[in-house]
């Protein structure tokens, strides 16, 4: 049983990075309250005191050393480097002091095409449901981008509840790096990618989960779709990932939440970027479940797409394909019994005249 990534030993790229993490958070905090990166509570919040942001600073000061530590240089290495800087600086800025959207979308695109061209990370081929699909030049190109930047606004988009993205994405690297050792692809840059993510969120989430100290802000939840997005492309070269079903349905409540809010918002004629309080979380949380409860609920669904991912790679296509399809069934369910799209109940009158 090979448990060793480049020489390194599972446990201890987990671990070392997970404790740089954790110790990280706390210096993180007070610089953010040094400089007025605070996140203050309003009508859309469901936290009710400032609170810390920025702290994704953490996450990344822990994978560049991970980096430093476990991971071998290359050029593909080199341009998610790159980018993943890029994405923190306009995090940071975002943080400290609200950045238009269009400006972080570009700053979003700059770091996508340095992936694609300088990294040459490019999806040129896909594989779902029996379906191959082969994508020329330049459509393979403009693919990837839409790819990398979907998945980025993503993970960012359900970042509204403690331990919430930091959690979803922990689920997702955890379950990565299980599939490569299941396929014996232990030795790819996805794999020593996942594990050093993996064990930077959870050092994250120790300060992050409810009631949480800390947030990780824009810096944070747009590194985790960006390196997520990334790890899912290197899964398409390395093989890891046998199909693209795999990384959309592990994802399936992010990408369903983000699917949902801009049909949501166009609807009502409103920007895709205007924030609301509407996502699938809120509906939860407008169910009377907890802040805790909910996250727990959302992180069990994740699992169970997760799981079944697994059972993708280990066992009969078909069937894992019916779960897939059995699970997004009560998922939809689940969502159409929520106001996440229209609401079906008019709000009670307080008082009568």
């Amino acid at each position: 049983m090979n448990l060793t990534v480049n020489g390194h030993h599972i446990f201890w790229i987990v671990f070392v990075t997970f404790l740089t993490s954790a110790i990280l958070v706390p210096l993180v905090k007070k610089g953010a309250e040094h400089v007025g990166a605070m996140d203050i509570p309003n009508s859309r919040k469901v936290h009710t005191k400032p609170i810390p942001r920025m702290g994704g600073l953490a996450i990344f000061g822990a994978f560049l050393l991970g980096y430093m530590l476990f991971a071998r240089s290359s050029m593909q290495m080199l341009s998610i480097l790159i980018g993943g800087f890029i994405i923190i600086i306009i995090g940071l800025f975002d943080d400290i002091k609200p950045v238009p959207a269009k400006i972080k979308f570009c700053f979003q695109l700059v770091a996508a095409c340095i992936v694609v061209f300088y990294g040459n990370i490019v999806l040129n081929h896909v594989d779902m449901l029996g379906i191959n699909i082969d994508f020329p030049e330049p459509i393979n190109y403009l693919i990837t981008i839409i790819f990398i930047v979907g998945i980025t606004n993503a993970i960012n988009l359900i970042d509204g509840l403690d331990g919430l993205a930091s959690g979803v994405s922990s689920i997702y690297f955890a379950t990565i790096a299980i599939i490569a050792f299941i396929l014996n692809k232990m030795q790819g840059l996805d794999t020593i990618l996942s594990l050093i993510m993996l064990g930077s969120t959870l050092g994250f989430l120790v300060h992050n989960f409810h009631p949480a100290k800390i947030f990780m802000g824009d810096t944070g939840s747009l590194f985790l779709g960006f390196s997520i997005s990334v790890i899912a492309l290197l899964g398409f070269k390395a093989t890891t990932l046998t199909s693209l079903i795999i990384p959309l349905v592990i994802l399936a409540i992010p990408i369903f939440d983000t699917a949902l809010a801009i049909f949501r918002r166009l609807l009502k004629g409103e920007k895709i970027t205007a924030p609301d309080k509407d996502h699938f979380h809120h509906q939860l949380l407008k169910m009377k479940f907890g802040v805790r409860s909910t996250v727990l609920i959302i992180y069990a669904i994740n699992i169970l797409f997760a799981a079944v991912s697994v059972f993708f790679v280990l066992g009969d296509s078909k069937q894992a394909i019916a779960l897939y399809v059995a699970l997004m069934i009560l998922l939809l369910f689940l969502v159409m019994k929520t106001d996440i799209l229209f609401h079906h109940h008019k709000e009670e009158t307080k008082s009568k005249k």
